[in-house]
């Protein structure tokens, strides 16, 4: 699989402070430069910004869901693929930290091409994250 350069993700939260707790303390992220009403975060090597938005709509009447798998998935949401281990290590720290999960962590296509595993969660603004594991990075775009 060929390097891949970090992306830029900007997103809205409702409270800075909030979003600094969220993504710092309990996702571990590393904070980069930031002012008054933005956060840069080092996103396992990518650039994701919390913008503040105190106006931003309730997350019940932003996110779409779409049904994948027998799981009714937010849409939209980002997040990272991580190797397995590094997956399993996010997992057990947001279950200490008492994430509720909009759908729990478990292996999808078990014993098949593509065997990933997939979690999915809310910020404290409501914007939807997931994070896939693979033990075989190779399965990434299989078919």
């Amino acid at each position: 699989m060929p390097m891949l350069t970090p992306f830029h993700h900007a997103f809205p939260v409702r409270d800075i402070a909030e979003a600094r707790q969220f993504y710092g303390e309990v996702l571990g992220l590393p904070e980069g430069r930031s002012d008054v009403t933005w956060i840069d975060f080092d996103l396992f090597g990518h650039q994701v910004v919390a913008h503040e938005n105190p106006g931003m709509p309730l997350p019940e009447r932003r996110n779409h869901h779409s049904q994948v798998d027998g799981h009714d998935v937010p849409v939209p949401h980002f997040g990272v693929v991580l190797q397995m281990d590094d997956w399993q290590e996010l997992a057990d720290r947001l279950t200490s930290h008492d994430i509720e999960f909009v759908i729990e962590p478990y292996i999808r296509f078990a014993g098949e091409v593509g065997e990933q595993a997939t979690m999915f969660f809310l910020d404290p603004s409501g914007n939807a994250l997931e994070f896939k594991g693979f033990t075989d990075m190779d399965q990434l775009f299989a078919k």
